[in-house]
């Protein structure tokens, strides 16, 4: 028996973490220049701050993204506002800040923008990041017609995300799909598998589908590659290649297709 699909208003190409690697990632700029090569919906990591405020942010700790240094979630937003977050990747984007989620709300809601907030937490804070988070994210996209999809390795935050915001759609990432995958996305009432692309073939995809639930992956770099996801009716590729991965902007999937067909 086949589980019918959840609504999936997304489209099938998603930029990660704005702009893959061609500008500073999880900032604004990289945002406007995924979305000057046609790219409707972005990908990026958020933690929370000192002062418990979600900020968009891929590492546990500053070194690699910004000019600060030791743990994200030692500083303060007014401490992170500080921060160069743009000369890392190259002068360009000298002086480039932290976003706040607020301002990607802003900004993409404002240009009829897509966004998949992946729940990172720093070490040790999994379930209150969840719920801040989710929180947070039910409260800006409040009357949105399409609503933020939210995604994490954490269980933990995941379940916390559940609690405060169940409306909101959730998926879980996986990096290897263990044998009880599809056990934890109906645990954690998620509609979709987010997995490392690495791990899918049209089995794995078709399984997802016949149980009720889309498929995601990342972080999907080569055209061919993206093609024959995307044949094999992947509702959605994460990619870094958004100059070489021409964007796809929805439109049925091909479970879509078959399941209007049975």
């Amino acid at each position: 028996m086949t589980t019918a699909l959840p609504r999936w208003p997304y489209p099938r190409t998603i930029a990660h973490r704005g702009a893959g690697k061609l500008a500073p990632e999880n900032t604004l700029a990289a945002f406007r220049h995924g979305a000057s090569f046609g790219y409707r919906m972005f990908e990026f990591d958020v933690k929370l701050s000192a002062d418990g405020k979600p900020v968009l942010l891929h590492d546990a700790t500053l070194e690699r993204t910004t000019s600060g240094r030791g743990r994200a979630d030692a500083l303060t937003l007014g401490e992170l506002a500080q921060l160069d977050a743009g000369s890392w990747h190259s002068p360009a984007y000298a002086g480039e800040p932290i976003p706040t989620l607020a301002a990607v709300a802003a900004y993409t809601r404002a240009n009829g923008l897509h966004v998949n907030i992946e729940i990172k937490p720093v070490p040790g804070t999994e379930a209150r990041t969840g719920a801040a988070v989710a929180l947070d994210a039910l409260a800006l996209w409040a009357g949105a017609a399409v609503p933020p999809l939210l995604s994490s390795f954490s269980e933990a935050a995941l379940e916390a995300a559940r609690r405060v915001a169940p409306d909101l759609p959730r998926a879980l990432l996986l990096d290897k799909l263990p044998a009880d995958w599809l056990d934890r996305l109906a645990r954690l009432g998620c509609v979709a598998l987010d997995a490392n692309h690495r791990e899918l073939d049209r089995n794995v995809i078709e399984a997802a589908h016949r149980a009720g639930y889309r498929v995601a992956c990342y972080t999907v770099n080569d055209p061919d590659r993206a093609a024959a996801l995307l044949e094999w009716g992947v509702d959605a590729v994460i990619t870094d290649a958004v100059d070489l991965i021409a964007p796809q902007h929805g439109g049925e999937s091909g479970a879509d297709r078959q399941m209007k067909a049975g």
